[in-house]
């Protein structure tokens, strides 16, 4: 039997977060510079975003540019940005055909004028597509996130707008970044690293963590379904015991 015909799709997560790493490893293992590796793991993200939306998964996110990717050397951020230019572009014709609107979160203001302006062009040619939300996490980081959200809440609270007494888990994750989303369930990670950079800290705080040791640009759509195999493994328990969660 194949992998993706042992997935249970009445189980699947619906909402896959991914850190893509590895593409400098991969560059370096065909000779080539960290370009190169970053150019050829768009064929990933195509596959990545097509698989889930063709098992029903709703929402895909994927880290593809943090808040502090802007410290690498200046020739790689050009590349980077101009890739995301070319990439969104020519990918639209995926999205439209599969049925997938494209969100993002981070602080896409501060991006370079012709990447902002061709995000939010992608983003509004697909905001009525009803199948895979696929939100690119770009000018991202948590720990920025959260100040913001601290900065909101404060500025909340001085305008009177908002009681301190009233301030739950609730409220705060009303202020994030991804508050129209759910929380990702499961969290994919490549190149065999096993730490968060920094990514999505409050709404990773229940999902299942799976480390590959893959490169992102090889990624395909088989480790996807490799991933979601071992996630329908797992009892998530969310606190409670083994006993109370299979109670029939």
């Amino acid at each position: 039997m194949s992998l993706i015909e042992q997935i249970d799709k009445s189980r699947l997560p619906e909402h896959i977060a991914i850190i893509m790493d590895g593409n400098g490893r991969w560059a370096r293992l065909h000779g080539e510079n960290r370009i190169f590796g970053h150019q050829n793991g768009v064929s990933a993200v195509r596959a990545t975003s097509e698989a889930c939306a063709e098992l029903g998964v709703k929402y895909l996110t994927l880290y593809a540019f943090s808040t502090e990717n802007w410290a690498r050397p200046q020739y790689e951020v050009d590349a980077l940005m101009e890739l995301l230019v070319a990439t969104i572009r020519n990918e639209m014709s995926t999205l439209m055909e599969n049925n997938i609107r494209l969100r993002s979160i981070g602080d896409i203001a501060s991006l370079p004028a012709k990447c902002h302006q061709e995000l939010l062009e992608a983003m509004e040619e697909t905001k009525n597509n009803s199948g895979l939300t696929l939100i690119l996490a770009l000018n991202y980081s948590s720990r920025w996130e959260l100040t913001e959200a601290i900065r909101k809440i404060a500025s909340a609270v001085k305008a009177d707008q908002l009681d301190p007494r009233s301030i739950n888990e609730a409220v705060v994750t009303g202020f994030l970044e991804t508050a129209a989303f759910p929380d990702p369930e499961l969290m994919i990670r490549t190149s065999g690293e096993q730490r968060l950079s920094n990514y999505l800290l409050w709404q990773l705080a229940y999902a299942e963590l799976f480390f590959t040791p893959v490169l992102w640009p090889d990624f395909d759509k088989e480790t996807l379904y490799q991933a979601i195999l071992d996630f329908q493994k797992r009892e998530r328990r969310f606190g409670r015991t083994s006993e109370q969660v299979n109670v029939k």
